[in-house]
């Protein structure tokens, strides 16, 4: 057992072929098969579980989740078919049950559905018995089967969502819906679906079901019949449905016959995934389109109200190709808020339901749910060590390129060729591919990938870069050819196969590849073809896989051990850089992990990857992770941990790097693009700021403007209060004078009533004694008529009890006979029906007897329906009997209701010559509306007429502005020349004051020292002639001329070298302070050259900036007039079309 494994870590793309193949489990997450897996997919952590599948299956065939979406249910096809529940809540998704079809063969299940309450599952299996499978799946009980067609396909189930025994099944020619009862499924109601092939439906309600079609039709199906039907695309009308569906047949009868006419039947906008929601459904409309579609408030018809679309691939040959994807699958999420659709080339799209409503008037289009991924083989793999880059070619023409550490779509790019291999140079900077044409040698941009040299090496179905990068080899049919990729030239042709090599790992590795496959092909006398070959990290052994199902270590050119894998074909092999654990991947897309040194017994670990053979592995330089990918167009990447569920230990920490290649054009263009954006921002940064302070402006003047009206009616209410107060007091003294008044006129008419009053109640006295005396003769009265009314009722009652009964019986008899008349002619139909099939069945399958038996057994059954049906309307005759009873009482009931409707029908006349008035007043409004919409237009046409010569206006105006722009340029180069001159002279003026300042303070220093020569001259003057005096005494004399020559000779020389001293020291400060503000100068000079250059950069730009302002206000003023002018056309043409549509004009 290997003490290394691998852990799946993320997996790309899509198993298609799969029905139901995406599912959304919450808001985040997705369910989708890929590969072997089912994958639990988080959109917004981007990151993945995985559900794997059973041992040796040969694929998922369909998946359901149920109501509560705890329950997920996969068919496979093993030794049986089978289908897996998974509880979703568990961690693990652990399996709960397994399904079987039992005692009845099954090959395979191809569609599923949950009850509401996910207790019971239905499984459609397939061909040719089409048996429709009910369980109790957690009992794992089958409570019923039934067959559902004889030879059309079924493509959909499902349960009614209110109601666990209704089921609803649509297929090629079928629609039926069956119900259970009494443990047995049968069918409720039969629609005339002949010429149909029913591709999904959705249930809308409890009774409601909208099926799509294979010619783009919509039907919807209610209470047992069909109510409507439509065509989805938005061209057909509904005059052309019958055409359409004439078509259809002729298509089905000719594809029944010939299957050449498939690509004509294929032109037609298939309706072939459907999904249902609060506010109405989503369908497919054909290639790359969803159409929404909205429940009406007045009846029970649907509105296309938007249309989706799969948006073109920006790095494809053909852009248009992804909006050719036929939608597969369709599913909402839980909370309705986002769509997600699979297609039949493998790739998941999403879109928010609410951004797709909110912007109705425009096309809305899908975006990717995780990443583009390969439709196709995958056909080449390969890593590189300075970047964490792994690339892949498939057969969809395509080279892509991943991040294995962020697990992203770095890049891609289609081809016209199909790409058969590829390298990725060491560096991660530089790929390999070999097309059926050339090898290329390709560049890995920043946002592209481009050739820069190619080979003459067709169909190089194998390419590999050295170890340090800087040699490649090439498969050329059964030679390999070694270039340098420095020089590009052809350094060694290594030939010896007899047949086409068919992998490579690197220079060295091929020499050694060479020797082996030629020896082990001698020795099992080719009754083995290798696939794969990989070499141990002290490049002594390799190891190599074929056809034979077994593992070979070879060593010296000699099979040193040989491990059997069983009866599976292995396909690839890689070793880790580490040479702890081997791995191989298998023709049935499983990988096996072996422990090195190969064990004497065969003990490996197998794991579930792919849905079909691996065709490359390549394990990264870090030894972290294992790539794998496969026929079924996924490549899953694997983590390679040991026991303990960490990494493998590396030898030194590897860094990736970071730089990208990108050319100088294009880096020039990005850096233009960057200065044109930046501009314009500043530019839009400044029209804002004017746009605010405008509005500051016009806000500050409507302050003022209110605070002024404000102030006059405070002032105004004021006067009014004034005014109201002085009208309260001439009310109360009106009031006051009003009520005396009042009091003496009340009190004169309570006197005067009183009297009335007593005279009055005398007169009632008289009246009531006659009012007694009245009731007396007219009860009598009233009485006797009534007798005699009621004598009369029972008269009219018995006449016209029996008039009825008489009527109802030749009702009856009527009734009766029509549907023994229908009953036959049902009965002659069946039997005519039998007969047909019985005489097709008899001349096609005539040693078939089994058949004939199960045909008479079915019309037996229908017959004992047909039975039942008629004891049925006996029984509904005798239900007729009493509800004629119940109309007798209603008979009564009705003749009180007719007088009061005869009452409102008075009512509702003179309603209706009201309304007559308003209609004549409103057609005489319609008819001036008329004439202002004339003078309208005439004014439209003047306004057509004026934006013309405004128009011509333009261009002349332009061309005098594109004038005065190139003077302004021109006198702005004069004035920058001017700016120059006069810094230069300034400059110049500035070091001659310096100059000047530095020659005044040496000028000021030589007058002191000529003031102190003086001084000391004068005093060597006096002292002299105090000597001169003792020119008699010639001892005095030499005494004093010594103290002279002491005092002034002596001290003069040191007085002399002091001054030097001094004088050498501040000339060196000077020259040195002098050289310090000189390059101070310097400095500032070019400061200030740089300042004036910006200043006057900003005069011309803003000079620029106010025109284009002002410019840009005349178009926007002129635009809005236009706007302004043609909303207002527009509006008063759009009300008229109402007015003239609500009174019939």
């Amino acid at each position: 057992m290997a003490t290394v494994v691998a852990q799946s870590h993320f997996i790309f793309g899509l198993r298609t072929g799969v029905k139901n193949n995406l599912l959304y489990f919450d808001e985040q997450t997705v369910i989708f098969p890929c590969g072997n897996n089912c994958v639990r997919y988080n959109i917004n952590q981007k990151c993945q579980k995985f559900i794997p599948g059973t041992e040796r299956s040969q694929g998922m065939q369909a998946l359901a989740i149920s109501t509560n979406r705890r329950y997920l249910a996969v068919s496979e096809c093993v030794e049986k078919a089978t289908i897996t529940v998974f509880d979703l809540q568990h961690e693990q998704s652990r399996k709960r049950k397994v399904l079987t079809g039992g005692e009845i063969a099954v090959d395979k299940f191809v569609c599923m559905a949950f009850s509401p309450d996910s207790k019971y599952l239905i499984g459609q299996a397939g061909g040719p018995d089409w048996t429709l499978f009910l369980w109790m799946w957690e009992k794992k009980k089958v409570m019923a089967t039934v067959k559902t067609s004889t030879d059309g396909p079924i493509n959909q189930i499902s349960f009614n969502p209110e109601d666990n025994t209704q089921i609803c099944v649509s297929g090629n020619r079928v629609f039926k819906i069956f119900r259970y009862a009494g443990e047995i499924l049968k069918q409720s109601s039969t629609f005339k679906t002949d010429t149909h092939h029913f591709l999904c439906h959705t249930w809308m309600s409890t009774e409601q079901v909208i099926a799509g079609t294979d010619a783009g039709q919509l039907m919807m199906f209610e209470s047992g019949r069909q109510r409507w039907e439509m065509n989805v695309t938005p061209v057909q009308k509904v005059s052309s449905v019958r055409t359409i569906r004439e078509i259809s047949e002729v298509i089905y009868l000719i594809q029944s016959e010939k299957q050449d006419c498939n690509e004509t039947f294929s032109t037609l906008p298939r309706v072939t995934a459907i999904v249902g929601y609060s506010n109405g459904f989503a369908c497919s409309a054909g290639p790359g389109t969803v159409c929404l579609f909205e429940k009406r408030e007045e009846e029970d018809q649907y509105k296309k109200t938007k249309e989706i679309k799969i948006p073109p691939e920006l790095f494809s040959n053909d852009p248009s190709s992804a909006e050719q994807q036929e939608i597969s699958t369709l599913c909402i999420s839980p909370s309705e808020e986002t769509l997600a659709a699979s297609t039949d080339r493998g790739q998941l799209y999403g879109i928010s339901l609410s951004l797709a409503e909110l912007n109705k008037g425009v096309c809305a289009q899908f975006e990717h749910l995780s990443h583009s991924s390969h439709s196709s083989v995958i056909t080449g793999l390969s890593t590189c060590i300075r970047k964490p880059l792994m690339a892949t070619c498939s057969q969809d023409r395509s080279v892509r390129i991943w991040n294995f550490e962020t697990n992203v779509l770095e890049m891609y790019k289609e081809f016209q060729e199909e790409a058969y291999s590829i390298a990725l140079h060491p560096t991660g900077l530089y790929i390999l591919v070999g097309f059926s044409d050339k090898l290329r040698l390709m560049t890995l941009l920043i946002d592209d990938i481009r050739t820069f040299k190619e080979f003459t090496v067709r169909s190089c179905r194998e390419c590999a870069f050295s170890h340090g990068g800087h040699l490649f080899a090439a498969v050329n049919g059964n030679v390999i050819n070694i270039y340098s990729t420095t020089t590009f030239e052809d350094v060694l042709n290594l030939k010896g196969h007899n047949e086409k090599v068919c992998s490579l790992n690197s220079v060295y590795v091929i020499v050694l590849q060479v020797r082996a496959i030629a020896f082990s092909a001698d020795d099992s006398r080719l009754t083995c073809s290798y696939t794969g070959v990989t070499i141990s990290p002290d490049a002594k052994t390799f190891f190599a896989v074929g056809t034979d199902c077994s593992l070979k270590e070879i060593q010296d050119c000699q099979i040193l051990k040989e491990v059997r894998t069983g009866d599976v074909v292995c396909t690839t092999v890689a070793m880790s850089r580490s040479g702890r654990v081997l791995f191989i991947g298998t023709s049935i897309g499983t990988v096996r992990a072996f422990k090195y040194p190969l064990p004497i017994q065969n003990d490996w670990i197998e794991y579930q990857a792919h849905a079909g053979p691996v065709t490359k592995m390549v394990i990264t330089f870090d030894d972290q992770f294992l790539i794998t990918v496969s026929e079924d167009s996924c490549l899953f990447i694997w983590k390679i941990i040991d026991k303990e569920g960490q990494g493998l230990k590396r030898e030194k920490e590897l860094i990736y790097a970071e730089e990208i290649l990108i050319t100088k054009s294009d880096l020039e263009e990005k850096n233009k693009i960057m200065l044109d954006l930046n501009a314009r921002v500043t530019e839009l940064q400044e029209e804002n700021k004017y746009q605010l302070s405008l509005r500051d402006i016009e806000y500050k003047e409507k302050i003022n403007e209110l605070t002024e009206k404000c102030i006059q009616q405070i002032n105004s209410l004021n006067v009014l209060k004034a005014e109201k107060e002085k009208q309260q007091a001439a009310h109360v003294k009106a009031l006051s004078e009003v009520l005396e008044k009042h009091d003496k006129e009340q009190q004169d008419m309570e006197s005067s009533n009183n009297q009335k009053l007593m005279l009055e109640y005398e007169k009632y006295q008289e009246l009531q004694l006659k009012l007694h005396k009245v009731q007396q003769e007219y009860e009598q009265q009233l009485h006797s008529v009534e007798e005699s009314k009621t004598r009369a009722l029972e008269e009219m009652m018995q006449s016209y009890e029996a008039k009825l009964e008489e009527k109802m019986m030749l009702v009856t008899q009527d009734e009766v006979q029509q549907k023994v008349r229908e009953f036959d002619e049902y009965i002659k139909q069946e039997e005519e029906d039998a007969d047909m099939e019985i005489h097709e069945i008899r001349m096609k399958y005539e040693q078939n007897l089994k058949e004939e038996k199960k045909a008479n057994t079915r019309l037996k059954v229908e017959l004992d329906t047909t039975t039942k049906q008629f004891h049925v309307l006996q029984r509904e005759i005798e239900n007729r009997n009493l509800e004629i009873e119940k109309l007798k009482q209603e008979v009564q009931k009705l003749q009180s209701v007719i007088k009061a409707l005869e009452n409102d029908i008075t009512g509702l006349k003179t309603a209706i010559q009201k309304r007559d008035g308003i209609i004549q007043d409103k057609e005489k409004s319609i008819y001036e509306l008329k004439k202002k919409n004339d003078t309208l237009n005439k004014t439209i046409e003047v306004m057509e007429f004026r934006a013309e010569y405004m128009e011509e206006q333009i261009e002349p105006k332009e061309n005098e502005i594109q004038d005065l722009k190139e003077q302004m340029l021109e006198m702005e180069g004069e004035l920058k020349e001017f700016h120059k001159t006069n810094t230069q002279l300034e400059l110049k003026i500035a070091e001659l004051n310096l100059k000047l300042k530095t020659k005044d303070k040496e000028m000021h220093k030589e007058m002191r020292k000529l003031q102190d020569i003086g001084v000391l001259v004068q005093r060597f003057k006096a002292d002299l002639h105090t000597c001169v005096e003792f020119i008699q005494d010639p001892k005095r004399l030499k005494e004093h001329i010594r103290e002279l020559y002491k005092c002034y000779v002596e001290s003069s020389d040191v007085v002399r070298s002091i001054h030097l001293d001094n004088y050498s020291y501040t000339q060196k400060e000077n020259h040195r302070q002098r050289e310090h503000y000189e390059k101070i100068i310097t400095t500032l000079k070019n400061q200030l050259t740089r300042d004036t250059n910006v200043l006057q950069d900003n005069v011309i730009l803003m000079k620029e900036i106010n025109d284009l302002r002002q410019e840009l206000r005349t178009v926007r003023m002129q635009l809005h007039n236009y706007d302004s002018q043609s909303s207002f056309n527009k509006s008063s043409a759009n009300t008229r079309g109402d007015q003239c549509e609500i009174y019939g004009f």
